[in-house]
């Protein structure tokens, strides 16, 4: 993380915050490690082998007193260990960790497969093999068609063999170089400073100005020098170090902008293509950093110097001496920081790091599985590191962040590398917009300009900067943030609902009153109350009644062709009969009374034949009207996308809207007429006579089927069709309650009343 006791890289610590993620996304997900909950220590080893050398004892023995071979703190079991921000870190690492074959998982040591096995061979890796940059690099010159260009590397080892292993592939395919500088490391900056001028004249940056394409190959902390160097040549205006040139960076660099770096211009790399390890947007950690604050992370010791260094403040009770730039509030926001020197993206070193815990996750896991009889839980304390090698061998799995990561039987990565271009993106007007959003131009702005409005409703973007949002397919929805579609679950009114339920339970009620009432006006058949105003018409009535309430049943669970075809029109001829024998018995009664007067040629049309011709004819109308829908345009089963955003729904679809109108215009036109010609004889003798009872009757059967219009047009989806099954239910309800439930309370309770002694006095 540093170089100093108290000087840190504040871009660095993103590589901790990444580490922390991961092991709580690792924690938090119970299909992993189960029961388990992985621990972890951090260390600094200010690129110094003798503290790299120490922390190493320090995270295998204790954290107290170093004593080899012995574990005195039997709290920590140590399962793997993963490398640190250069080469040089991993292999003082693995010095020590070898001998005790601890696997170690870099995300950063780059180098040949064969050298890297040979000398480390408990080192697995989460970068690619080195020998695709070079590829990489081959392939990027001629695609620009850039045949001269310049190296600039350090003075080592490990430059010299980038040198000697590229030049050759150059040469072969056609590509020479105008010059190799190597820089000596960087030991004191105030060397440096003070000699800037001398070190840039001895450099052929300054000398070959035709080689626009620069090669640099250095690892972060080296490349100090070389950005020193160019940021004071460019402050200088020394003839433009940077412009004009094309810098190709490794996937070994990375810009570590330092506290004292904060006012440095750092366009002088604009423009600079870098290749990087392949890495994948994880937006959670985003979210992660936006909530972060020095309070929420306790046993973190280097937080309180990143937010001091970062925000240029300090905490009231640090000891640090000096001047005060203002104290921290703890409040500050990390998006606040600039680019170089803190990203709220996860950068391609954090990415490795978010990958080489999710390796040693998932090879606890592979090894767990091995073990199905016994619990991860209790099998944890007895892991013994050596156990895990073979584990860290060809393993694929797929991240949180929905890219894959496998390593090879070598336990390297398999995969390429990325070429970014580092700086460009400061060079827009605008950030891209991300998944959710679309682009706006700015009025009175240049097109590059925009602004990034949500998707509206109903609409979806699953890519950056895109012009237009697009709709989701017809059986899936958008989900919460908009960048991306769910799918649609289906609606329609099952057996298992509460609603349901409870429909079918009155159906049961209500056709097990009407059974009953009908077994007792069979047994009372006789009896004058019941003979009165056509039995008959009674029977036709309450089992017409008794199959009302049973066709509700067709209206329930997922429509079929066979129950769509039955529905409306089983419901309208059930309900005919039903209303036509009501409007039966009020004729009758009209004309019953009408026939008592002397002289009246009204006897001559009462009898049975009249009400039944009155049911036949009314009930054969809308049996044609049926006919004449089913054979033109029946119903069928069918399934709405539209109607609601989240679901589908499963729906009898009347085929005729208009013929679906006129069987209920057709049952309310009947309706209508009952209700009028019953209300014309209401004044009549009130003694067995129906004409009140079938008044209030069809007064409620019509105000439930009124309301039932707008009710029923105004609700989608299942609520539909319990809206026609309340209405069935309550307008037979009605009829059954206010004609026969007074009958039945004579017969059964009032059984005086029921004799024609008192029907002749009532009369008279």
């Amino acid at each position: 993380m540093s170089g100093g006791s108290r000087s840190v890289v504040t871009k660095n610590y993103q590589h901790v915050l990444s580490l922390v993620f991961a092991l709580k996304e690792i924690n938090e997900n119970p299909r992993i490690l189960p029961n388990v909950s992985l621990g972890f220590h951090i260390y600094d080893s200010y690129f110094n082998a003798k503290m790299t050398y120490q922390t190493t004892l320090n995270l295998l023995f204790s954290l107290k007193e170093i004593v080899p071979n012995y574990k005195c703190d039997t709290q920590k079991n140590l399962i793997a260990a993963i490398g640190g921000l250069d080469s040089e870190v991993s292999q003082y690492m693995a010095t020590f960790l070898n001998t005790y074959k601890i696997p170690q998982v870099s995300y950063y040591l780059f180098g040949s497969s064969l050298d890297t096995k040979i000398k480390y061979p408990f080192i697995y890796r989460v970068v690619p093999n080195e020998e695709n940059q070079y590829t990489g690099i081959v392939q990027l010159l001629l695609h620009f068609q850039w045949t001269w260009a310049g190296i600039v590397t350090l003075a080592d080892d490990k430059g010299e063999d980038f040198v000697q292993t590229l030049m050759p592939k150059l040469s072969h395919n056609g590509i020479c170089l105008a010059f190799i500088d190597r820089m000596p490391p960087l030991t004191d900056v105030s060397e440096l400073l003070d000699g800037y001028k001398e070190a840039w004249e001895k450099t052929s940056l300054d000398k070959d100005r035709k080689a626009k394409a620069v090669i640099v190959y250095a690892e972060t902390l080296s490349m100090v020098g070389l950005i020193f160097l160019l940021y004071q040549v460019e402050s200088e205006d020394m003839a433009g170090a940077s412009l004009g040139r094309v810098w190709i960076m490794t996937a070994a660099w990375d810009f570590p902008a330092l506290q004292y770096q904060s006012d440095w211009d750092i366009t002088l790399f604009q423009g600079a293509l870098s290749f990087a390890v392949h890495s994948t947007e994880v937006w959670e950690f985003h979210n992660f950093l936006h909530i972060f604050k020095p309070d929420s992370c306790g046993g973190d010791n280097f937080v309180r110097d990143f937010w001091e260094q970062a925000f240029h403040c300090v905490f009231l009770d640090s000891p640090v001496a000096g001047e005060n730039n203002g104290a921290c509030t703890g409040k500050e926001k990390l998006e606040s920081l600039a680019t170089p020197f803190f990203e709220m993206s996860m950068t391609p070193q954090s990415y490795s790091v978010y990958n080489a815990a999710y390796v040693i996750a998932h090879a606890l896991h592979a090894m767990y599985s091995l073990n199905p009889k016994h619990r991860a839980v209790a099998i944890l304390p007895n892991v013994q590191p050596w156990q895990l090698h073979p584990f860290l061998r060809r393993i694929s799995f797929n991240n949180s962040a929905g890219d894959q990561v496998s390593l090879d039987e070598k336990g390297e990565l398999e995969s390429g590398f990325d070429i970014i271009n580092w700086k460009a993106p400061s060079s827009v007007c605008n950030d891209k917009c991300r998944p959710g959003y679309v682009s706006k131009k700015k009025e009175g702005e240049p097109f590059c300009c925009y602004d990034c409005d949500p998707c509206p409703e109903g609409r979806i973007s699953n890519k950056t900067e895109i012009d237009n949002c697009i709709k989701c397919p017809e059986d899936e929805y958008p989900n919460g943030d908009q960048d991306g579609c769910l799918p649609k679950s289906l609606n329609f009114l099952s057996y298992d609902e509460i609603l349901s339920i409870t429909f079918v339970f009155m159906t049961f009620i209500f056709s097990v009153t009407t059974a009953l009432m009908l077994k007792i006006f069979i047994k009372y058949k006789e009896t004058p109350i019941v003979k009165a105003n056509n039995r008959g018409l009674t029977f036709t009535l309450l089992i017409a009644l008794l199959l009302c309430f049973l066709c509700s049943l067709l209206f329930f669970g997922r429509p079929q062709t066979f129950t769509c075809l039955l529905r409306q029109t089983a419901f309208g001829i059930v309900f005919t009969v039903a209303v036509s024998s009501v409007l039966a018995k009020t004729i009758t009664v009209i004309l019953a009374f009408m026939a008592t007067k002397p002289g009246s040629r009204m006897r001559n049309w009462v009898g049975k034949r009249l009400a039944a011709s009155i049911v036949f004819s009314c009930t054969v109308i809308q049996g044609a009207i049926c006919t004449v829908w089913l054979l033109t345009a029946p119903p069928f089963p069918h399934l709405d996308m539209d109607t609601l955003a989240k679901e589908i729904v499963v729906e009898c679809n009347e085929g005729s809207v208009p013929m679906f109108y006129s069987v209920l215009g057709y049952l309310g036109f009947l309706a209508l007429v009952s209700f009028a010609v019953a209300f014309l004889a209401r004044s009549l003798p009130s003694t067995f006579n129906e004409a009140k009872f079938i008044t209030f009757s069809m007064l409620v059967f019509c105000s439930v089927w009124v309301s039932f219009v707008p009710t029923y047009l105004s609700t989608k989806g299942k609520y539909m069709v319990a809206v026609e099954i309340f209405s069935i239910l309550a307008s037979s309800a009605g009829l059954l309650g206010c004609i026969f439930a007074p009958k039945c309370y004579i017969i059964l309770l009032r059984p005086e009343l029921n004799n024609k002694e008192h029907l002749t006095r009532r009369n008279k």
